[in-house]
């Protein structure tokens, strides 16, 4: 075993071990915990499909998030982003159902969707370069706007009739509906959709020319500007497909699990997304398998409140804590390999 992965075995190992005492300190048993938690995800279909209601919208934005971090951009708008990718597929469908059948309307709900989180994902980007705003204070900026932008629709002119409701708005014909496995909350054409978008991302950033780019882009910017590649053209493209991805992510809370636009909408999915990005090492080929971790993770510790008496934000603590140690045994890893390169340097000058 290389010194890389034993450092990321030791570190996960610390990881688990501060979990448990975590715990432990909050007065349960860390077995009990990781059973309630299990079953809480896996324990029956419906609990299972709720995880992969989550995986899809989870995939999604952790394939955008890629784009931007290639590029060496924190891009923190992405929960923005998701928001209004749902209030511009919100709109298409008030505006455009039932003028329209309901199929070419879900497709349209979906393309404004895209286009929506799409043009807030430029925002952030134009932000950044032309009004040299950092991109996590212009991402967390427009979060907040995106935020409020929905809250007014669906306290005034998006109101349910009679009455301003918290709940959302009215709603949508089930005909707008995504089709689902069964009586379940998970929709085929989401997850189709999202392991598309996984494929996509995988093939532009590890084998085109736009992905090698951005990777150059990332490492050093002013030598790849020197060298000939359009830097804002390649950050402004990673800041759209990232927005892009995450106003379909959006605009699948609307059709497939909530039908109607809420308050949060997003359901902290972007914020997630980061994690699962970092814990991935940013590599599409680990982005699956952690997204799916994550996403059990998040359902299953709804079960901690009714069976412990544990509040279910303890999933947080947890994911806060993997990542942490998972990042920090990496930053050891890379300084131990650039202190082996040092002296290595100076033992053959």
């Amino acid at each position: 075993m290389s010194n890389k992965w034993l450092n990321q075995v030791i570190f996960v190992a610390i990881a688990l071990g501060l979990i448990s005492l975590f715990i432990i300190l909050a007065g349960s048993d860390p077995i009990a915990v990781t059973a309630r938690i299990f079953n809480g995800a896996f324990g029956n279909i419906n609990r299972f499909a709720r995880v992969v209601a989550t995986l899809a919208p989870l995939l999604l934005c952790a394939s955008g998030l890629l784009f931007t971090f290639t590029a060496g951009l924190y891009n923190l708008g992405v929960e923005g982003q998701i928001t209004f990718g749902a209030i511009a597929t919100t709109f298409t469908l008030r505006l455009l159902y039932p003028i329209f059948p309901a199929p070419l309307v879900i497709v349209l709900g979906l393309i404004a969707g895209c286009l929506g989180g799409l043009c807030w994902g430029l925002l952030a980007g134009t932000l950044n370069i032309y009004g040299r705003v950092n991109e996590i204070f212009a991402g967390l900026g427009l979060n907040f706007v995106a935020d409020g932008i929905a809250l007014y629709l669906i306290l005034n002119p998006w109101k349910r009739a009679g009455v301003a409701s918290m709940s959302g708005t009215e709603l949508f014909d089930q005909s707008l509906w995504l089709n689902t496995f069964g009586q379940t909350d998970a929709s085929p054409v989401a997850l189709a959709i999202a392991f598309l978008a996984l494929a996509i991302t995988f093939i532009v950033i590890e084998g085109t020319y736009f992905g090698l780019e951005l990777q150059a882009v990332g490492k050093n910017l002013r030598a790849a500007y020197v060298l000939g590649i359009p830097a804002v053209r390649q950050i402004l493209g990673a800041f759209a497909i990232c927005g892009a991805l995450a106003g379909i992510a959006g605009a699948l809370q609307v059709l497939a699990v909530f039908h109607r636009l809420i308050p949060a909408i997003s359901s902290n999915l972007g914020f997630l997304a980061l994690l699962v990005a970092m814990i991935a090492g940013f590599r599409p080929i680990w982005i699956l398998p952690v997204a799916f971790f994550f996403s059990a993770l998040n359902i299953g510790s709804l079960q901690l409140p009714l069976s412990l008496q544990l509040e279910s934000s303890l999933a947080g603590v947890i994911q806060g804590i993997l990542v942490l140690l998972v990042l920090l045994g990496r930053g050891f890893s890379g300084y131990f390999k650039s202190t082996q390169r040092h002296r290595e340097h100076r033992q053959y000058r």
